[in-house]
């Protein structure tokens, strides 16, 4: 056979937003005094390889020299893997479609996006779309007026529970909870509202986007072989994988796959005889080579399996 990546883990890469949080679970660095994080980016063309094949290489600079193996796209790496930790509600925004972000910003995606819920508080709960039908201007009314959130349609939410936003849907994360999202490769958000504070707005844009009608909610999970399929969308899968002392044949030989493991304790296993240990919280992504994985624990370890679609 020949040379191989191989697993590529990746450093995440942390992002200050005011409505961060202070304390990160305890095996990633944490927060600075006086600078909350709000978002780790754990598949960010910056992201750094952390092993040993790659170590020390951007996966910009990775996909840039072996495009065949990650995606295969000459916009770079296709999916954005994020960990939130909303201490303050998000601001309500909306994000374009890929027809309308190549239109009118020479972008070139949009941005659908998927939540996984990882942990949360009584009483969380996430807004998508509205709860009756409404109008562009009567949107606009409501930011004026204040009274947008009132129009909201709000969805109770507890660990384990996945949400669909496809793009167009109006939408914000509540606080307590930690999210994990998937979504298209694109960091384009319009804002329409945020509670009082002092931050650009993208009113006209926002609303040349947002869709009164749209797929979004609550995911019911799909029992696979071997894994429970979370989300199915266009652009993405979101699968987990569920271990007790057992292992589990990942499939998608030759396929762009990233792994993400919630839990300590999980291994690894390729066809070409390496076993490597997958760090808590970290993106491990494996390229599209025909190397055969399967994931391996001692005892109880979750870990989510992303693709493209």
């Amino acid at each position: 056979m020949s040379q191989t990546l191989g697993p590529i883990a990746l450093r995440p890469i942390s992002q200050e937003r005011v409505w961060g949080v202070t304390q990160l679970p305890a095996w990633y660095p944490q927060p600075a005094p006086g600078k909350p994080i709000g978002e780790l980016w754990l598949t960010a063309a910056e992201c750094i390889a952390q092993t040993e094949s790659t170590h020390g290489k951007s996966l910009a600079e990775l996909v840039q020299a072996n495009p065949t193996l990650f995606g295969n796209s000459a916009d770079g790496f296709p999916l954005l893997v994020k960990t939130l930790f909303p201490r303050e509600k998000l601001s309500v925004q909306v994000h374009p479609n890929d027809a309308e972000a190549q239109a009118t910003l020479n972008q070139p995606r949009g941005k659908s996006e998927c939540w996984y819920v990882l942990s949360a508080e009584p009483g969380a709960e996430v807004a998508v779309g509205f709860r009756e039908a409404i109008t562009p201007e009567e949107i606009r009314e409501a930011i004026t007026t204040n009274t947008l959130e009132s129009k909201l349609r709000y969805i109770p939410v507890k660990a384990g529970d996945m949400v669909y936003v496809d793009a167009g849907t109006v939408h914000a994360i509540g606080p307590g909870m930690v999210v994990l999202e998937t979504q298209e490769y694109s960091d384009v958000t319009y804002r329409l509202y945020d509670y009082g504070r002092p931050r650009e707005l993208h009113i006209d844009a926002g609303l040349a986007v947002s869709k009164t009608t749209t797929q979004a909610g609550l995911v019911a999970p799909e029992e696979h072989e071997g894994f429970t399929r979370l989300c199915t969308s266009p652009y993405f899968v979101v699968d987990r994988f569920t271990l007790d002392g057992t292992h589990a044949p990942l499939g998608k030989q030759g396929e762009l796959q990233l792994l993400v493991a919630l839990t300590e304790g999980c291994f690894l296993e390729c066809s070409t005889g390496t076993a490597i240990p997958l760090l808590p919280g970290w993106a491990t992504i494996l390229p599209a080579e025909p190397v055969a994985y399967t994931l391996r624990s001692a005892f109880g370890a979750t870990v989510i399996r992303i693709a493209e679609h």
